[in-house]
């Protein structure tokens, strides 16, 4: 079964909601075995609009991922990411099929 993987861009405009948020996301993180993969911004924005924030989480499979969204732990902290600034998440699943 694939894995799969929070794809999540923030403009911070909110230091003090981040942190709230970042302190009661954990608590969903950890339950759902959530693994930071990419944390921040050095990287250079190649086409599109840019965030000053990225943040790429891997979970055991796409189920878990949204599990994880959906659950308790999960919104109390979304209450505060409202507050931050500008922000998109899109959940995926990984791909699991040949390689080129």
């Amino acid at each position: 079964m694939p894995k799969g993987y929070w794809l999540a861009r923030l403009d911070i405009d909110n230091e003090a909601e981040y942190a709230e948020y970042r302190k009661l996301n954990a608590l969903a993180f950890a339950k759902y075995g959530a693994k930071f993969l990419v944390r921040g911004m050095v990287g250079e924005n190649i086409f599109g609009t840019p965030r000053k924030h990225n943040v790429v989480i891997e979970f055991e499979s796409y189920d878990q991922a949204v599990a994880c969204y959906r659950s308790a732990e999960y919104q109390a902290a979304k209450k505060h990411l409202a507050h931050v600034g500008e922000t998109d998440l899109v959940i995926v699943a990984g791909y699991d099929g040949p390689q080129p």
